[in-house]
């Protein structure tokens, strides 16, 4: 079984992200940080509280909704702005089996050292393509860029949370690597911190490839 770690590593300069020293071995006798955690910060997930689409709370959400099968679509060749649509999902569009994840690799993730990383220049999710993922049953949906739809258009950003979180589509935001994954589906896992009442959490994504699953 091979492990791929999709997950931003937190470090000093991302959005959302402070460490300072607390202990340290020479004063105190062990090493210890205080971290400064936005609930959206580097790879996360968000809970239907965050647009309010439903009162779930990120510690509510079930640990067996957060693994599962997934299939990958390569979008990489989508010029900047361009929605997602239906029919960039290619046959899969027809044959996507109800419950599985869908992760939606377009390398934006290339970009996250970089100021455009927040800007709207990243492929985002139409709305048609949202309603489709509720009415297919995608349990969890995974992109590269810090949102699923244009953070600087707070309209648009709304709808296409509320669509797929009032839809009990699980949202993960901010993977990486998508590129290592080189089968057409895996088994995919992302779980968040379990922060009561969140309305989102950073959490470690990773896929698994030849390991068996049910496609």
């Amino acid at each position: 079984m091979k492990v791929i770690d999709l997950t931003l590593r937190l470090e000093p300069g991302m959005r959302g992200f402070e460490s300072e020293s607390k202990f340290t071995l020479a004063e105190d006798g062990w090493n210890a940080s205080t971290l400064h955690l936005y609930s959206h910060c580097g790879t996360h997930m968000d809970a239907p509280l965050h647009f309010e689409a439903s009162e779930q709370t990120i510690d509510q959400i079930p640990l067996q909704d957060c693994i599962g099968n997934a299939w990958i679509v390569d979008l990489a060749h989508l010029p900047p702005r361009t929605p997602i649509e239906i029919s960039h999902l290619g046959e899969l569009a027809e044959t996507f089996p109800a419950g599985d994840a869908l992760l939606l690799r377009t390398r934006w993730s290339q970009h996250v050292s970089d100021p455009r990383y927040y800007r709207d220049n990243f492929q985002p999710i139409s709305p048609d393509l949202a309603r489709w993922m509720v009415n297919r049953k995608v349990r969890l949906v995974g992109v590269e860029p810090p949102s699923v739809a244009d953070v600087n258009d707070l309209p648009a950003v709304t709808e296409i949370h509320q669509i797929l979180l009032g839809g009990n589509v699980i949202i993960v935001e901010g993977l990486t690597n998508l590129d290592a994954i080189t089968e057409p589906h895996c088994l995919f896992g992302a779980m968040p911190l379990k922060v009561a009442g969140g309305d989102g959490a950073p959490c470690r994504a990773f896929a698994l490839l030849d390991c068996p699953i049910d496609p």
